[in-house]
């Protein structure tokens, strides 16, 4: 009597039972998330202290040149603060971007030999960042009160709604390049030119007002929501603008979407191209 054979082929568009199979392989989600984190500070001499360094020298130089020698504005608060307050922000979002976008490369191995829900790949890689935002906000946590910023309640209430975007952006973008990046590999290529240049039209190193009639462009960007809304939240740079932290959590939903809907379009073809 033969073995009956099972295919498993995955389904075009998401749906609330790709939902329940995520949470039934939700232990595999923290296994991948942990090992990323493991193999990132691996043999490294302060190890997670990393997370602080990358941004922290980032600031540093960034003040030296864009607010010291250029006199960029800041919105009347000190330069360090200001631009290490969006730089976490970006770095989340970078890293997360770039990190998922090479997700299906890097883990080829386990991709032709095992099936699991592939969506557990990209969001582990994102969820590693958030360990890494939360590290380095120390480091704004000691700013603040240094150059005496006390944000209020509302101000911290939305910095969870403010990740939340920056998430769903990174992830979003991420599985639409990790999809393109398994059959052209030019993605590699392309993305780190692509970040450098989405960096100067987001207002991490210099205010959103400097744009003048412009400042439609920035617009464009969901980042810009996000790094202006924390600013004002936590350093009351401006009044926080509910309907730009809506508009772009909106925005980033929809992005989150497309990039899941080319994922599930795509994923039948992983195994054979990669």
């Amino acid at each position: 009597m033969s073995t009956p054979t099972t295919i498993i082929r995955p389904k075009k568009l998401f749906s609330l039972s790709d939902l329940k199979e995520l949470w039934e392989y939700r232990e595999l989600l923290y296994f991948f998330t942990w090992r990323d984190l493991k193999v990132r500070y691996k043999q490294t001499f302060i190890g997670a202290l990393w997370a602080i360094f990358q941004p922290f020298i980032t600031m540093v130089v960034f003040t030296v040149f864009f607010g010291g020698l250029l006199k960029i504005p800041s919105d009347g608060v000190p330069y360090p603060i200001f631009v290490y307050t969006g730089l976490l922000f970006w770095q989340f979002f970078s890293g997360a971007l770039a990190d998922t976008s090479n997700v299906l490369i890097t883990n080829q191995s386990i991709i032709t030999k095992v099936y699991f829900p592939r969506l557990i790949l990209p969001l582990s890689s994102v969820a590693t960042k958030f360990v890494d935002f939360f590290i380095a906000s120390i480091i704004l946590i000691g700013m603040m009160f240094y150059y005496g910023y006390v944000p209020n309640l509302i101000g911290l209430l939305v910095i969870p709604v403010l990740l939340l975007i920056t998430f769903m952006a990174s992830v979003g973008l991420g599985l639409f390049f990790a999809s393109i990046n398994v059959k052209y590999r030019d993605v590699r290529y392309i993305l780190p030119f692509f970040i450098q240049i989405l960096m100067f039209v987001t207002p991490v190193i210099y205010p959103a007002g400097i744009a003048g009639k412009y400042s439609w462009i920035l617009a464009l960007n969901p980042m810009m929501g996000v790094i202006q809304s924390a600013r004002a939240a936590l350093l009351g740079t401006t009044v926080l603008n509910w309907l730009l932290v809506v508009i772009s959590l909106v925005a980033t939903a929809v992005l989150l979407l497309f990039g899941i809907y080319i994922f599930k379009k795509t994923e039948k073809y992983f195994a054979d191209l990669i």
